[in-house]
């Protein structure tokens, strides 16, 4: 099957990269990024074609055509509200998004819908409050312009996956690759991963199995078609907490 990555240098895109070069089923991985991919190139995989894309905004037939016969895509192109503006934060993380999914309408096929897995994160909401941080309203204001997007084009198999605390320290494979984190991650990030893990395992994400989860959700792997205590539906459009993600892959028991 052919998918389509981007994010690829970031932590869940690296996760998920290394996930689909070893997964037998992914024919062909599409990676859209503003540069070269170190992870891509160490592999020296055939299957693999990095795509230079400057303008995540646009689409032009170039770029559509070498995106053919694709079946899904992980989207998990993101940044940290603290490292951008306001407004640069809202065009990275929904404005590009929302790009994509309308481009990529044209990939999705009479029988063959196209499934294309959006990376949100715990705490996103479609209901902010008047204390919701921007994270978590713009993220979920996404999330209701893709559910509004399925709805348009029911081929257009839109979906939300929502880790929480995102764990590549037990992921060999990546650490070479990833990007330096802001100061205020690597200080508190080895502090809190293990009480995370120990005491509160339902918001761990460690970057192994999200990086499958994603991937086979892209895959249509998972059809989620109702709503669970962690998974809410828009119509159609599922949005999954990260104990759903944790239980659909096997971590936790069902």
């Amino acid at each position: 099957m052919h998918l389509i990555l981007t994010g690829a240098t970031g932590l869940v895109g690296s996760a998920v990269l290394d996930t689909m070069i070893k997964m037998k089923d992914v024919t062909k991985i599409s990676i859209l990024s503003r540069r070269p991919v170190a992870m891509a190139e160490d592999a020296k995989d055939p299957r693999i074609n990095v795509i230079i894309h400057q303008d995540f905004a646009k689409y032009d037939s170039a770029v559509l055509n070498q995106l053919k016969g694709a079946r899904g895509c992980v989207w998990a192109l993101g940044i940290s509200q603290t490292q951008v503006t306001k407004d640069e934060y809202i065009k990275i993380t929904k404005d590009y998004a929302l790009a994509a999914g309308e481009a990529f309408q044209e990939l999705a096929h009479e029988n063959e819908p196209f499934n294309f897995v959006y990376v949100s994160g715990h705490g996103a909401t479609t209901e902010p409050g008047r204390f919701t941080l921007i994270f978590g309203r713009v993220k979920g204001e996404t999330e209701l312009a893709l559910a509004a997007l399925r709805k348009k084009n029911p081929l257009m198999h839109t979906s939300s996956a929502r880790p929480a605390a995102v764990d590549g320290s037990a992921h060999e494979a990546i650490q070479k690759y990833l990007p330096t984190a802001p100061l205020v991650y690597r200080v508190l990030a080895p502090l809190l991963n293990a009480p995370i893990r120990i005491g509160m395992p339902g918001l761990h994400s460690p970057t192994q199995p999200l990086g499958r989860f994603l991937t086979e959700m892209a895959m249509g792997k998972y059809p989620v078609t109702s709503t669970a205590p962690d998974i809410s539906m828009i119509g159609e459009f599922p949005m999954l907490e990260n104990t759903a993600i944790r239980r659909l892959v096997g971590l936790d028991s069902k």
